[in-house]
């Protein structure tokens, strides 16, 4: 079964390209506060929620003339991987760069280069970043034959070369996600299925697994990690259902049901009344932003669409929690504006507040 088109912008390359983010932008330090990562202008910028919940920013960290994208991941020591692309020479070539926030509202290292999954070499895909439990960055990518590469963070400082995970024609922006043991794994499309590459020991290579035949809509990918510890992958299949599969628990995807739109889908874990629930996010066809949550890990449930806010002409969503467990959204409109809204306390449901700017 052949894939449906891929999902414009996946590519994020040329100044007039809108920013493409991957992963948690918006991100929850330790004591609770958030904040939210931009590309923009060659650089990264931050907003930074204060102690009274009004926000600050933008701040810039840096960057040295990136591209308009940026990876995001965060360990469970709460710091911040920040993962770009820069142009490397005359000849259209990028390099992945790579940094770190220790701390909420604290300024982030110095950039580096960790170079390209093909040594050197033009945009081949965007790169997604997972970090460990013991605070190891991953960066995948997708290398010149389509298949995947990775580098990882040593025990000792630096990073292992890059690993060639092997594969073929997968999607340009694969999803990473690190599961309840505390090791990471690469989800992917192909022209034929889907394709995962999962760690089997700490610190170790990712192995490829056999292609689970499936039809997939590049781009739309999305994943979360249950309360079983094992990861989902969501996306949209090529009629248009949004399915859910977690190799671990399943042999099959499990449809969930009809997709909102036709674009990315984002996804978390919250309490709604006291219950851990997963909620999607996805931008409807009139322009919202549309939620759906069920029971996490009962797929069989299926989902709901409710929208939300204002039609946009360009919408990236984000979720995430608080510390109460409370569902908080951030959306990126037009490209430069970033507004949020958080799930209602001591409301029944699924109830969000008003949506705000944060600047």
């Amino acid at each position: 079964m052949a894939n449906r088109s891929q999902v414009p912008a996946a590519r994020s390359h040329g100044s007039t390209t809108a920013p493409v983010l991957q992963g948690p932008w918006l991100t929850r330090g330790e004591e609770g506060r958030f904040s939210a990562y931009l590309p923009r202008d060659g650089e990264v910028v931050r907003w930074t929620e204060g102690p009274d919940g009004a926000w600050s920013g933008p701040v810039s960290l840096g960057g040295g003339g990136l591209t308009p994208f940026l990876a995001v991941g965060q360990g469970a020591d709460r710091y911040v991987h920040l993962v770009g692309l820069r142009p490397a020479g005359d000849e259209g070539h990028v390099e992945v760069v790579h940094t770190v926030q220790f701390q909420t509202g604290r300024p982030a290292l110095e950039w580096r280069a960790i170079g390209h999954s093909n040594v050197k070499g033009p945009w081949t895909g965007n790169p997604a970043v997972a970090v460990d439990a013991q605070g190891r960055a991953y960066v995948f990518m997708r290398n010149g034959g389509g298949g995947i590469s990775v580098r990882a963070q040593k025990d000792t400082g630096g990073w292992h070369p890059w690993w060639d995970l092997h594969g073929s024609r997968t999607d340009p922006s694969p999803v990473a996600v690190t599961n309840g043991s505390g090791l990471v794994e690469l989800y992917s499309s192909h022209a034929k299925g889907l394709a995962r590459y999962v760690q089997r020991e700490p610190g170790a290579k990712p192995i490829r697994e056999e292609l689970l035949p499936a039809s997939v809509t590049m781009g739309t990918l999305a994943t979360t990690t249950g309360p079983s510890g094992h990861a989902t992958l969501f996306y949209l299949d090529e009629d248009g259902r949004v399915c859910a599969w977690s190799p671990e628990r399943s042999l099959e995807p499990t449809p969930l049901g009809d997709a909102a739109g036709t674009g990315r889908l984002a996804a978390t874990r919250c309490l709604i009344d006291g219950f851990d629930c997963t909620v999607l996010a996805q931008q409807a066809a009139d322009g919202r932003l549309a939620l759906a949550a069920y029971p996490s890990e009962q797929e069989a449930e299926g989902i709901r669409w409710s929208e939300t806010g204002d039609a946009q002409d360009d919408l990236a969503a984000v979720l995430t929690r608080g510390l109460d467990g409370r569902l908080v959204a951030m959306a990126l409109v037009g490209g430069n504006a970033l507004i949020t809204t958080r799930q209602k306390a001591a409301a029944d449901g699924l109830l969000l507040e008003g949506w705000r700017s944060i600047g």
